[in-house]
């Protein structure tokens, strides 16, 4: 399979159009466009039945300490974990393209509660959920695409891994309101092929 944007090249910085976060020069960081970026991708194996997207950050830090502190910087040797911004599936075997902007486009705080996408998709809760919890302002079930919003005090600048798997199930076996982790132990056994493309962001300005 290949993977392709019009929105970025690979190992390239995601643009600030698709991120949740963007920065502001008073308070470090402010909310941003949060489009999807536009994605196609091509050589798909004849048995595809259906196709899942994902996309992760590697990166995000495994400790809240430094995080966003004044004075203080994530330091780059910190253990790092996967933070997942979209879970999509269920996208039918002749949808091989998506626009930028078609399933999220703008920050909505609380989260988008619409758990069906176009092409009669279904999406997940990203990592947003679990990030967000606990705050009043902003708290609630992340359906969908959020895009990067690291640290702006982070010293590594973060990865974001775009991933279209090719399936041979239509429907993948999750409920509604599942999470990645639920999501990846139902492909298991599914994935016919797959293909990655991997963008980068910081809201760093020493990085920047």
């Amino acid at each position: 399979m290949e993977l392709i944007s019009s929105s970025f090249a690979a190992g390239a910085t995601v643009p600030a159009e698709n991120a949740f976060c963007i920065p502001d020069p008073d308070t470090h960081a402010t909310f941003g466009p949060n489009r999807n970026p536009h994605l196609a991708w091509s050589v798909i194996p004849a048995e595809t039945k259906s196709f899942a997207i994902t996309c992760h950050d590697p990166d995000a830090p495994t400790r809240p300490d430094d995080v966003n502190q004044e004075g203080r910087e994530v330091p780059a040797d910190l253990p790092r974990t996967d933070f997942y911004h979209w879970l999509l599936i269920d996208l039918p075997p002749d949808v091989t393209e998506i626009a930028e902007a078609a399933f999220a486009d703008g920050v909505v705080p609380h989260g988008r509660e619409a758990a069906r996408g176009p092409y009669e998709s279904r999406q997940g809760r990203n990592d947003y959920t679990g990030w967000f919890a606990g705050n009043p302002d902003m708290e609630g079930d992340y359906f969908g695409y959020d895009g990067p919003c690291p640290p702006w005090n982070d010293a590594l600048i973060h990865r974001y891994v775009f991933t279209v798997f090719a399936l041979d199930v239509a429907t993948v076996g999750v409920g509604d309101g599942f999470m990645a982790a639920d999501l990846n132990g139902a492909l298991k056994g599914h994935v016919i092929a797959s293909v990655e493309l991997t963008g980068t962001y910081t809201l760093n300005p020493r990085l920047g």
